[in-house]
């Protein structure tokens, strides 16, 4: 596929600024409430118009044009986009008319958030060993139990998309479902925060106990879940991470400013290290609007995952290098109340040690491309 903006695109590009330049209002505000306005003014479900749900229809190219102009915009981070860029795409891709219709148009509108229901304790990067069961009731229902982990917005969210086992005794990729779970169940769904180095808690340990699914809302049908969550996984992949490098190329802008100001820039060592961080996010960005909308390769989601994920922490390495002593000092004097304040840097610096970790390990992401790409052995299992 030949990538580039036509002057239709760039005709998108000025509409999207403006809208987003005129409703900005900054962190503060209310997420739900963000979402129902994306919602209400079409920016939700860009492209869904050929499958006959969403808003606006939009081309490919358009749709990395509106996601490039949010990222610059400085508006709040979205609390829907694990369903409108995760779920509806499985859902048109796997899911019955009756799935579309019910959950598709609710998502687009921004009334419903979801979370995804995939890691646990001991299955995360080896996302076959989940052990959440699915058992049928007696009214035909299923009956969930287990425990999800590092589950992002769970505290938000009003469905998860959960993988569990609904055979019983199979083991691996086989008697997986992919079913779609209500959260609010009080009694049988408990979510706790997870406190991270950085203070936050954006991800959650998610308890199941016997939290009610119904038969319908099994995607894909039963048994197929490993087909359908690694279909979820290659959308995961796509227009999102040309906004993440935006979002890469503003923190960058900001160390590269911190250099310059401080006069770490003057050391040879550090200005190499800075021109090289430009030059291979240049690259990533270009291999990324080549590869988009073509025919995917085998490993190119894992050859992708394990290029940014080391950039961005050597990015805040660099970060702490370029403040010298003063990276050990917080923004403000700690107190009882408020012992853990971070600046940009510092909370640059730690949250991005998790970035070779989550969504699938450096570790994994090679062996991946060791045998799906080099046709090497397969690593040994016990």
């Amino acid at each position: 596929m030949e990538f580039g903006f036509s002057e239709e695109d760039e005709g998108f590009r000025a509409e999207a600024r403006a809208w987003l330049g005129a409703h900005a209002r900054g962190e503060g505000q209310d997420r739900r409430a963000w979402e129902r306005t994306l919602g209400a003014a079409g920016w939700i479900g860009l492209g869904w118009g050929e499958a006959g749900y969403g808003n606006r229809t939009a081309t490919l190219v358009q749709q990395v044009v509106w996601a490039e102009e949010y990222a610059r915009a400085g508006v709040p981070p979205r609390s829907g986009h694990i369903g409108e860029k995760l779920l509806a795409p499985t859902l048109i891709a796997f899911g019955t008319e009756g799935q579309k219709g019910r959950f598709l148009p609710v998502i687009a509108r921004g009334e419903e958030l979801w979370c995804q229901g995939y890691s646990e304790p001991g299955a995360g990067s080896d996302l076959a060993g989940v052990r959440t069961k699915a058992e049928r009731a007696g009214d035909g229902s299923y009956r969930v139990t287990g425990q999800k982990i590092w589950t992002s917005l769970a505290h938000e969210a009003d469905w998860c998309f959960v993988l569990a086992r609904t055979e019983a005794g199979s083991t691996r990729h086989h008697g997986l479902s992919f079913l779609l779970v209500p959260m609010d169940q009080p009694g049988r769904i408990e979510v706790r925060p997870i406190r991270q180095m950085t203070g936050t808690s954006e991800f959650n340990e998610v308890f199941f106990d016997g939290a009610h699914a119904r038969v319908e809302h099994v995607v894909g049908g039963e048994g197929n879940g490993w087909r359908v969550a690694m279909g979820l996984l290659g959308f995961e992949r796509g227009v999102s991470t040309l906004a993440q490098q935006i979002g890469f190329a503003e923190e960058l802008r900001a160390v590269v400013r911190e250099a310059v100001e401080s006069g770490a820039a003057d050391d040879p060592v550090v200005r190499d290290r800075l021109v090289r961080q430009w030059a291979e996010l240049r690259v990533m960005r270009w291999n990324a609007l080549r590869t988009l909308g073509g025919a995917e390769a085998p490993g190119a989601p894992s050859v992708a995952k394990s290029l940014w994920g080391r950039w961005h922490r050597r990015l805040g390495e660099l970060a702490m290098e370029v403040r010298g002593a003063r990276a050990a000092v917080g923004p403000r004097e700690w107190s009882a109340r408020a012992p853990y304040e971070l600046d940009p840097f510092q909370h640059l610096f730690l949250f991005s040690r998790a970035d070779t970790i989550y969504g699938g390990s450096d570790e994994v992401q090679r062996t991946i491309i060791a045998e799906r790409v080099l046709g090497l052995p397969k690593e040994p299992r016990g």
